[in-house]
């Protein structure tokens, strides 16, 4: 249900990689085209220790507030974590998160069994900092909740790239934290994420693109930027009956709080 004209939203991408490439090659394109959309903030994660300084060295554009989050990634759990130099990257004044953390037992190496201390690490910064987390998960849906019990409430953040059943999400919600909305929901397809959206709290969502990582339905990984997550907001409207501009006002509102931002 879009009803309302791109002149009317304030979005903010909260998640996207845009030091790699496309999008890093058209930096200053990507982010005219975000302000044309009125995606008016980006938060961008970092990878691993090498990307933050890449993270670090992005510039804001136009209309666009660039924000960045700094963290050792999965995937790269078995590089050196260096905590001292993650908490002085987060006392940047446009890092607003530890991200990306989380589990992936969908890769052989690193292994869950590599993973799992530098990710409790991280949340154990995050919780001291009082920062919030943005989380990566595939395949290890139990061992995060596991871990993350263990910092409740005080921890708080975002579950990144949702594709799950909404019986998966409420365990998420239950510990406070949220859920970010990609162009998974956008896919007829996509029961999971389609039915979590149309049955949680808005508040409980935020929008992402995780551009150039996933598309969007008829909008190939490489071709995706955070512009689209006017289309994210959209499919999300529609699924839920809500007019776009309210969908945009409180997944807006939500980031904004959940970032401080």
């Amino acid at each position: 249900m879009d009803t309302a004209g791109a002149s009317d939203l304030h979005l903010i991408d909260t998640h996207c990689h845009l030091t790699f490439p496309p999008l890093c090659d058209d930096l200053d394109g990507v982010l005219a085209r975000c302000a044309a959309d009125d995606v008016e903030q980006v938060v961008v994660p970092a990878y691993d220790p090498a990307s933050w300084a890449a993270v670090a060295a992005l510039d804001d554009a136009s209309r666009v507030r660039v924000r960045a989050a700094y963290g050792l990634h999965p995937w790269a759990a078995d590089q050196p974590l260096d905590l001292d130099a993650l908490a002085a990257r987060l006392a940047d004044a446009r890092a607003v998160a530890v991200g990306e953390i989380g589990l992936d037992g969908k890769i052989e190496r690193p292994t869950l069994a590599e993973q799992i201390p530098v990710l409790e690490r991280q949340l154990a910064l995050a919780h001291d900092l009082d920062r919030p987390v943005i989380l990566h998960v595939r395949g290890a849906f139990s061992e995060l909740l596991d871990l993350l019990d263990r910092f409740t409430p005080r921890l708080r953040g975002v579950v990144h790239a949702w594709s799950r059943p909404v019986d998966l999400a409420r365990r998420f919600l239950d510990l406070g934290l949220m859920l970010g909305i990609g162009g998974a929901v956008t896919r007829p397809r996509a029961s999971g994420v389609r039915g979590t959206v149309a049955a949680v709290p808005l508040e409980c969502l935020v929008l992402e693109t995780d551009a150039p990582s996933i598309g969007l339905d008829g909008v190939d990984p490489a071709a995706c930027e955070p512009r689209h997550v006017r289309t994210v907001a959209g499919a999300i409207a529609g699924l839920r009956g809500d007019p776009l501009a309210h969908v945009a006002a409180r997944t807006t509102g939500n980031a904004a709080r959940l970032f401080g931002i």
